[in-house]
């Protein structure tokens, strides 16, 4: 299984685990809710869920709300499957959340990882992000080393692109440190974000909400995967 699949994979199982879906609904969220996934088309999504299927994570219901009805037009007659996580499926997908290996900390995969903090607990998100900083660290150095050779040959123009993609990784570096000081803190993320009162979290699960202070790194990747 290729890396790119098992994050559609691992989005799938966590957005269905919030509640049943229909493939044109599982779509649309993951292109709205979670941008990484915008060049995923019905050819690469439902191979996907067939998959999940066939391991015993999802399973196949007949859809018979006024929402099918609506939406089978639009997506044809695979829309009237309406897909439900299995028990089996709810503990994968949690076994998949507890992984706190290499692959978390890369763009696309954090990115996934991160839609879903929500149903993480509180552990696992600080090692994904302190990992994730110190990937991104070791990136930055390795720019900067690179620019300082190779900055006298450059033209003015990809010196900026250069100094551009710089600032891209200082921002998320700046931004991980305050996800990682309010997760130290036990803040809610709603309440300083918004203004308010933070709220002391006092569990190890959810933070209940996403911080709107600092925007969630986005990759733009070739749309190799579409049909």
């Amino acid at each position: 299984m290729s890396r790119r699949s098992g994050i559609l994979e691992f989005a799938v199982l966590g957005l269905l685990r919030e509640s049943p879906m229909h493939g044109y609904e599982l779509r649309k969220r993951l292109n709205t809710s979670l941008g990484v996934f915008r060049a995923f088309s019905y050819g690469t999504l439902y191979p996907c869920l067939k998959t999940l299927v066939a391991n015993g994570w999802l399973i196949e219901e007949p859809g018979n709300t006024h929402d099918d009805a609506l939406a089978a037009p639009l997506a044809g007659r695979r829309a009237k499957i309406v897909y439900r996580l299995t028990a089996e499926g709810k503990e994968h997908f949690e076994e998949l959340l507890s992984q706190t290996g290499p692959d978390a900390y890369e763009d696309e995969h954090f990115a996934a990882r991160f839609a879903f903090f929500g149903q993480t607990s509180r552990d696992v998100r600080m090692r994904v992000l302190e990992g994730r900083r110190s990937r991104l660290e070791e990136r930055l150095e390795k720019m900067r080393a690179s620019l300082a050779r190779t900055r006298e040959r450059l033209d003015d123009y990809t010196l900026e692109l250069q100094r551009h993609g710089m600032e891209s990784v200082e921002r998320e570096v700046r931004w991980l440190n305050e996800l990682i000081e309010s997760e130290r803190a036990g803040r809610d993320l709603r309440g300083s974000a918004s203004g308010g009162p933070a709220q002391q979290d006092t569990t190890n699960g959810s933070t209940g909400g996403l911080p709107r202070r600092g925007e969630a790194p986005r990759t733009d990747t070739p749309d190799d995967t579409a049909t």
